[in-house]
């Protein structure tokens, strides 16, 4: 039987997990009287946060090559802008508009790969024009707000998913059993999830990227494919930030040229938080995931506060932010120490 390997790494994870532990457990704590304790709210900060989930699992597999991408938030307002004047201007189904959307992230994750790999153009400033490029499409599509009101795509936002068994059901005020229930696109965020664990855990791609990230040389000393590996994991990525769109525009129904702003920063803060290295190969979605779960549960804390302005939520990440940055430098300083 393996045994696990306690490591650096395994020990972020931890630290991760146990924060977020000790942050929903104080707040159930505090208040209590308020409803944090129901099952719906824990099952609300996965609805509210479903396409920056699916989002951040591309955003980690970037980062585990040592790469950054900011263009997603503005690719999900491209996505949403998309839906919108496709439904209510041209008449088109939201399915093949799904279609499409996919395909658009395809194609701009092809083309932002291609410069970094095999032009080595940093990421950052081949993302930052893509990031200026689908914000400014948005408005080319349209510069007003557009609300969707498709039939099937309301049904589809709609649709609530009861957890089975009445586990974590209650009596409201008026005597009205509640059962929790999710979203269908909650269901899409966790399948995003089991996804890109299984690819970076348990194939050689996944493998390929954790190489690359963690010293190019000697990946490609290896006989790995770096810029061929570099340019399926943007392709991957963008993939998941179209559909992490069609997630975000479940939630909205809408399209407007300011959705998703600084919704980049919130996918990169969670990587790093669930233990994502900034140089690369060093993280797993598992932690990325509950990276995204802290960030969604200091959202909670403020709202169910009532006193509190929403700026603390960006107040505090940036505290955990640099908390886990120091961190990761500590522990990388110790792994180099131990070498010599």
């Amino acid at each position: 039987m393996k045994k696990l390997k306690i490591n650096n790494n395994n020990v972020l994870l931890i630290i991760t997990i146990a924060l977020f532990l000790v942050m929903y457990l104080g707040g159930c704590f505090i208040y209590a009287d308020k409803g944090f304790t129901k099952m719906q709210t824990f099952l609300d900060i996965l609805i509210n946060n479903a396409g920056i989930i699916c989002v951040t699992c591309g955003m980690t597999c970037v980062m585990l090559t040592g790469g950054i991408d900011i263009s997603v938030g503005s690719v999900i307002a491209l996505d949403c802008m998309i839906m919108a004047v496709g439904i209510e201007k041209f008449g088109l189904s939201s399915p093949v508009l799904m279609v499409i959307i996919i395909l658009v992230g395809i194609v701009m994750g092809f083309i932002m790969g291609f410069c970094i790999s095999y032009l080595e153009i940093q990421p950052f400033i081949v993302t930052m024009a893509g990031m200026f490029f689908a914000r400014g499409m948005t408005a080319v599509l349209s510069t007003q707000q557009i609300s969707i009101t498709e039939d099937f795509f309301v049904k589809l936002s709609n649709l609530k998913i009861e957890i089975p068994f009445g586990i974590g059901s209650y009596v409201n005020t008026k005597g009205i059993v509640q059962t929790p229930y999710v979203r269908i696109t909650v269901i899409v965020a966790l399948i995003a999830v089991a996804v890109t664990f299984f690819v970076l855990g348990y194939t050689r791609f996944g493998r390929s990227i954790y190489a690359v990230g963690g010293n190019q040389q000697s990946a490609t000393l290896m006989g790995l494919d770096v810029k061929k590996t570099k340019l399926k994991t943007y392709m991957l990525s963008t993939v998941f930030t179209s559909i992490g769109g069609i997630c975000y525009c479940l939630n909205t129904m809408s399209g407007t040229t300011s959705q998703a702003t600084g919704l980049e920063m919130s996918a990169i803060s969670s990587a790093v938080i669930g233990g994502t290295l900034l140089t690369g190969g060093v993280g797993n979605v598992i932690g990325s995931l509950f990276g995204v779960l802290i960030n969604g549960t200091i959202s909670s804390l403020v709202k169910f506060n009532g006193k509190l302005i929403s700026s603390w939520s960006n107040i505090v990440t940036a505290i955990l932010l640099c908390f886990f940055i120091v961190l990761q430098a500590v522990f990388a300083k110790v792994k180099e120490s131990k070498k010599k």
